[in-house]
């Protein structure tokens, strides 16, 4: 079965990117997926603290919000982040979960070989970024965060969709052929086996 788990990165809430992530989670549920989502904002989640302790474990040992994080994030087989770009890159919430899985690529380190670590096991990576600018790079730093987020969870990156001159809460909403491309997304990822 596909298990797809939607990240909401957005301070804001019912903003663009959120809004995207509705009907991609939406397409994913049509197409016959198990969907579950979580917010990075309603989680009490506080930074790395780079102190080694997964290191010989691949478990966390900072007791926060992000202890609910790893079950939720090892059950999904598909991963879709739906985000704003901030200063080209996560929303310090969403940023927080994403170094949190330090963890998880501890493990990963662990439990796999340099050559067992050329492939992904554990799914795919996907993400709907947002940025109200235009500029050629502006989501050039939100894909490498993306990239290095998945390959910890031991997920491959597999790109996603890009939406530039988004800035006013809810503009999305006048833009159709956006959120169509999201739902399309959303229904291939919970199609593909």
């Amino acid at each position: 079965m596909v298990r797809v788990l939607g990240i909401y990165g957005s301070p804001r809430k019912k903003g663009n990117s959120g809004l995207l992530l509705d009907r991609a989670l939406e397409g994913a549920r049509q197409a016959g997926a198990e969907v579950s989502s979580l917010r990075a904002t309603r989680l009490k989640i506080g930074g790395c603290l780079e102190c080694g302790g997964c290191d010989q474990t691949g478990t966390c040992v900072i007791d926060d919000d992000m202890q609910k994080v790893y079950p939720e994030l090892a059950a999904a087989n598909r991963i879709i982040v739906g985000t704003p770009v901030f200063f080209y890159a996560a929303p310090a919430q969403l940023k927080a979960l994403i170094d949190r899985t330090q963890a998880a690529w501890s493990k990963r380190m662990l439990e796999k070989t340099k050559e067992q670590r050329k492939s992904y096991d554990s799914g795919q990576g996907y993400l709907i970024g947002v940025g109200a600018t235009k500029g050629p790079k502006l989501f050039d730093g939100l894909e490498q965060e993306a990239r290095y987020f998945f390959d910890a969870l031991d997920m491959s990156y597999q790109g996603g969709l890009f939406f530039r001159g988004l800035d006013e809460k809810g503009a999305v909403l006048d833009r159709q052929e956006f959120l169509t491309q999201a739902f399309e997304l959303g229904h291939k990822i919970a199609s593909e086996s």
